[in-house]
């Protein structure tokens, strides 16, 4: 079976868990051509899987002018039907304004090119990460070639601007849409006629258990935190809860892998604080890093407000680390409070503190907590498993109708 993945950005140190099933899916004999809209810096790619990554995957941009019209050419006059029929979703599927109705036309353009790449290699399938712009040129380029297409939700910004998006007629017209979660799930049912839900299914996103080393902890001190240094992270909360946890814990200290735009901001923030001796920017690492930061971490900390259900998360948990998160959208599905970890209001440094400051005095409970996690990320948050629940679909011949929400591995 010949799959296309398709997403803007790929390969990116931010989706390590798309690596994972590409690689998991590839195992498991499919022939998977991926697929970015824009091609990443190579140098900024943090593995030599990461770059072997980069190498096979073909950029749609940039794309010269004679490709361009070579490959809407064909388009036309290999189907003029069907190549109006996508004009016309094209037109149907943009919003209002000037700005708006000009990217559509550049994702009609880049739809074009991916059709006649799809066509060339003989693709079975079309399946596209994430619901915003490359999914609007997944649909279009279906719509042109003729090659079904799927895509996976995420979330959660998706879920603010769904209108924008029109993520009712991807909905519509994909042959089967992957929810990270119960939540997305959701989520996308609101958006879509009832007769469409059951091809909303459940495929978690998932980490490899066995690259990530049980954690031994430290003294009860340390802190970890990984991901974008953004808004959405919470990290202001986390750094203001801090002088509470050190005076709780002295000598507590809290490691921030990532980077991002606000960083800047933070770091002025820790000094303000005086959190100078007890907080560490580390920039973003590679893969491996984390792992090896993870085995000597006490509590893996994420205060953020917004979610899908992060793979950061279940790095944590898969690694033996209790984790202290927020209350928010699939978070639950994957954290147990007070089973796996300790789940606080987002935006309530006071809770924040007092979570964090009773896991670090208590080894036993983290050692138990960190026991719990691992089995519930080896049970349903598996790479491999949730890639063969990805091949059910990719195979069945009616994935809507023949097969449960929540697909079974093989």
């Amino acid at each position: 079976m010949r799959v296309a993945y398709l997403t803007s950005f790929y390969p990116r140190v931010t989706d390590v868990w798309l690596q994972r099933e590409v690689r998991a899916l590839r195992a498991r004999g499919v022939d998977l051509h991926t697929f970015t809209v824009r091609s990443t810096d190579p140098a900024g790619l943090l593995s030599d899987a990461q770059r072997d990554e980069h190498a096979r995957t073909t950029a749609i941009l940039p794309s010269s002018p004679i490709t361009i019209v070579r490959a809407h050419a064909a388009a036309v006059t290999r189907g003029p039907g069907r190549y109006l029929r996508a004009v016309r979703l094209a037109l149907a599927t943009r919003t209002p304004g000037l700005a708006t109705s000009l990217k559509q036309v550049a994702y009609f353009v880049e739809a074009g090119v991916l059709a006649a790449e799809l066509r060339r290699r003989r693709i079975d399938h079309l399946h596209n990460h994430l619901s915003d712009a490359s999914c609007t040129v997944a649909m279009l380029a279906s719509e042109l070639s003729g090659v079904p297409f799927s895509f996976t939700m995420h979330g959660p910004s998706i879920f603010y601007e769904p209108e924008k998006w029109r993520i009712d007629e991807k909905l519509r017209r994909a042959r089967y849409v992957a929810c990270i979660s119960w939540f997305c799930r959701s989520q996308a049912a609101a958006w879509v006629e009832p007769e469409h839900w059951e091809k909303l299914k459940i495929v978690h996103c998932g980490v490899d258990v066995d690259e990530l080393r049980p954690s031994h902890g430290s003294d009860g001190t340390q802190l970890l935190f990984v991901g974008r240094l953004t808004g959405f992270k919470g990290l202001p909360v986390l750094l203001d809860a801090m002088p509470s946890i050190v005076e709780r814990r002295p000598g507590t200290r809290l490691v921030l892998v990532g980077d991002g735009p606000d960083r800047e901001a933070l770091e002025a923030q820790v000094r303000r604080l005086g959190l100078g001796d007890s907080v560490e920017f580390a920039g973003s690492r590679s893969p491996a890093d984390v792992a090896a930061l993870l085995a000597a971490t006490d509590v893996f900390v994420l205060p953020s407000f917004a979610e899908g259900v992060p793979t950061v998360l279940m790095e944590a948990l898969g690694a033996e680390v209790p984790v202290v998160t927020t209350r928010i959208a699939g978070v639950s599905e994957l954290v147990e409070d007070g089973v796996s970890g300790l789940l606080v209001p987002p935006s309530d440094p006071s809770a924040l503190a007092d979570a964090v400051s009773s896991l670090l005095g208590d080894p036993e409970r983290r050692r138990e907590m960190g026991a719990n996690g691992r089995r519930v990320v080896l049970e349903q948050f598996d790479a491999a498993v949730e890639a063969s629940r990805h091949l059910t679909l990719l195979h069945a011949d009616d994935p809507v109708t023949g097969t449960p929400v929540r697909p079974p591995s093989r």
